[in-house]
């Protein structure tokens, strides 16, 4: 258990924001280069890690690569500045809009709580907390991205959150939710907080990424000092052959 404290001493941030044009291919191409598959024009995560691909410009040539590396019948997400048209190989399922936001600021909120560290003994309820309140892609083994942690209500794990993308100096927030019995109690923002604070102790900076309809959501992180910063399309294409 942590137990967090109320004050977060200011760090200087670090890395080019021009990695944020391109979230998942600057994470798959730094910090999370250990986990991508594929070393042409794309990019992906394992399938028990995140459905989560990219690649380095939208081309002909990119999206055959990205192909070349989904077995028939996968599905993923790639973000991108417009809609991504379907190809000879890929399908589209859905496109979906997605807000990034920036944290700005130097310290986290002072809020004070204490939160589980989670391990991979704790994902199967991780996965039937995502599977109930639908995050964001949650897979088996996508807390070996980052820090996860969450708050327990005696032996049930009732909210969580973590860090996904990570590129250098830059954090991305993700998995945010709590059991649908246990919302307004603070959870969401004692969770944020202290990712913040994590993040900005190694002096990175936080974002995050929010579906452009969840205004409860986005509210909820414009009270912590995220800022909107642009807008990406996720297209979820899925491979036919």
């Amino acid at each position: 258990m942590t137990k967090l404290g109320t004050h977060i001493d200011p760090h200087p941030h670090r890395g080019d924001p021009r990695q944020l044009e391109r979230p998942t291919w600057s994470a798959l191409t730094t910090q999370h280069a250990s986990f991508a598959l594929g070393s042409g024009l794309a990019r992906r995560y394992p399938p028990d890690i995140s459905p989560m691909s990219a690649v380095g410009e939208v081309s002909d040539a990119s999206l055959r690569d990205l192909a070349s590396l989904l077995a028939p019948g996968e599905v993923v997400g790639l973000f991108s500045a417009e809609p991504v048209a379907a190809t000879r190989d890929l399908t589209v399922i859905a496109h979906k809009v997605v807000d990034q936001m920036v944290y700005e600021g130097s310290k986290a909120a002072p809020i004070a709580g204490v939160v589980a560290e989670l391990t991979p003994a704790d994902v199967p309820e991780m996965l039937h907390l995502a599977e109930l309140t639908k995050p964001g892609p949650f897979a088996a083994r996508t807390i070996a991205l980052g820090s996860y942690i969450g708050v327990r209500n005696g032996d049930q794990l009732v909210a969580m959150a973590g860090e996904r993308l990570r590129f250098d100096g830059f954090t991305e927030i993700s998995a945010v939710c709590s059991h649908p019995d246990h919302r307004g109690r603070g959870y969401s923002s004692l969770l944020v907080s202290t990712l913040m604070r994590q993040i900005l102790d190694r002096g990175d900076t936080p974002f995050l990424h929010v579906f452009d309809d969840n205004t409860r959501a986005a509210a909820l992180y414009r009270k912590f000092g995220f800022t909107q910063r642009r807008s990406f399309t996720v297209t979820v294409l899925r491979r036919e052959t």
